[in-house]
C-alpha cells in the first residue's frame, strides 16, 4: 500500500519556493504594482521625478505565506494496483503525524533563517513584528522624496514620492536606506559627453523581470498571474518622459511627441503587450 503525501509535496514545494525568494531579496524583491510615473528632463540638466501608486515587498509577504498552513493536514492515500484514492489506515494516519511532528524542528529553523535573512535585508527590522511594515513605511517617510507611505497589507505600500534634483550623479529609484535593490525602477546614467541615459528595468514584461517568475514558480510565464502571493498585485501603469533637451534614442512605439514641456515620451506598463523596459539616450546642453 502507497501513502502518496501530496500536502507535503505542496508544502515542499512552497519551502523550496521561499528558499528561491529568499535568495532573491537582496536582488529584485521590490516590484511595482499599479501607479503612474513621470520624469521630466531639462537640458540644463535639471530634473524632477514622481511616482505614485503601489510598491510591492516581497519581505512582508513572504512572512505572511510562511506563516500559513502550518497545522497537520492528513495526505491523501492511494490504492497500489489501481491509484485510486482510499481513506488512510490509522496506522498510516499516525505515521504522517508522527513525521509530521519530527519536522518541526526544521520547519522552525527554516523560518528563524528566513527571519534572520529577512531581518538583514530590512536594515535591521524584525519581520516578525507585527508593526514590522509600519515601522518601514515610518522609515521611509524619514527620506527625501517619500511623500506619504501607506503599508495596505501583506507587503503592499502606497506611495506618493517626488523628487527634483540636477543630473551632474546618477540616480536610481526606488532606494531605501540600509535596504539592497538591485531590480530598479528608474536609474538615471549621466555621461562626461553630457549624454544621459534612462533605463526603467522593474517597468518591463516578465523577460526583464526575476522576482515575478520566481514568486509565481514560473519560467518566462505570463506575469500578470498572482495565485500564489495573493497580495502581489499586477504591474499596471503608465511612465512618461518630458524633456527639451535632444532625444538620441528611445523605444516607444510611436516615438517622441509634441508636448508643452518640448517633447513626450510614453510607455504603458503591464499586460502582456510590454516586453522591453523604457529606455531612452538624451542629449543635455552644458
Amino acid at each position: 500500500m502507497t501513502t502518496l503525501p501530496t500536502t507535503w509535496i505542496r508544502r515542499a514545494g512552497a519551502a523550496l519556493l521561499a528558499c528561491g525568494l529568499a535568495a532573491l531579496l537582496s536582488a529584485c524583491f521590490i516590484t511595482p504594482g499599479k501607479f503612474v510615473s513621470t520624469l521630466d528632463i531639462r537640458k540644463d540638466g535639471h530634473f524632477t521625478y514622481t511616482y505614485k501608486g503601489e510598491i510591492f515587498m516581497l519581505a512582508f509577504a513572504a512572512l505572511d505565506e510562511a506563516d500559513k498552513d502550518e497545522e497537520f493536514t492528513p495526505s491523501t492515500c492511494y490504492n497500489d494496483d489501481s491509484s485510486e484514492e482510499r481513506d488512510c489506515s490509522k496506522q498510516e494516519l499516525a505515521q504522517q503525524r508522527k513525521d509530521w511532528d519530527e519536522a518541526a524542528t526544521d520547519r522552525a529553523a527554516r523560518r528563524k533563517r528566513e527571519a534572520d535573512e529577512m531581518r538583514a535585508f530590512l536594515g535591521g527590522i524584525d519581520p516578525n513584528d507585527p508593526q514590522a511594515p509600519e515601522k518601514f513605511a515610518e522609515k521611509l517617510r524619514r527620506q527625501t522624496g517619500w511623500n506619504n507611505v501607506v503599508h495596505k497589507g501583506a507587503g503592499l505600500f502606497d506611495v506618493d514620492y517626488s523628487v527634483q534634483g540636477k543630473l551632474t550623479y546618477d540616480f536610481a529609484f526606488p532606494t531605501m536606506e540600509q535596504v539592497t535593490n538591485s531590480n530598479p525602477f528608474l536609474q538615471l546614467a549621466s555621461r562626461k559627453d553630457g549624454t544621459v541615459r534612462m533605463d526603467a528595468p522593474a517597468f518591463g514584461g516578465s523577460a526583464s523581470d526575476p522576482l515575478r517568475m520566481a514568486a509565481l514558480g514560473k519560467g518566462l510565464g505570463d506575469s500578470s498571474s498572482s495565485d500564489d502571493l495573493p497580495n502581489m498585485p499586477k504591474m499596471s501603469g503608465t511612465f512618461t518622459l518630458t524633456t527639451d533637451a535632444t532625444i538620441l534614442s528611445n523605444n516607444t512605439d510611436d516615438g517622441p511627441q509634441a508636448d508643452p514641456a518640448g517633447k513626450k515620451m510614453q510607455w504603458a506598463v503591464g499586460g502582456a503587450e510590454t516586453r522591453a523596459a523604457p529606455m531612452a539616450l538624451i542629449q543635455l546642453q552644458r
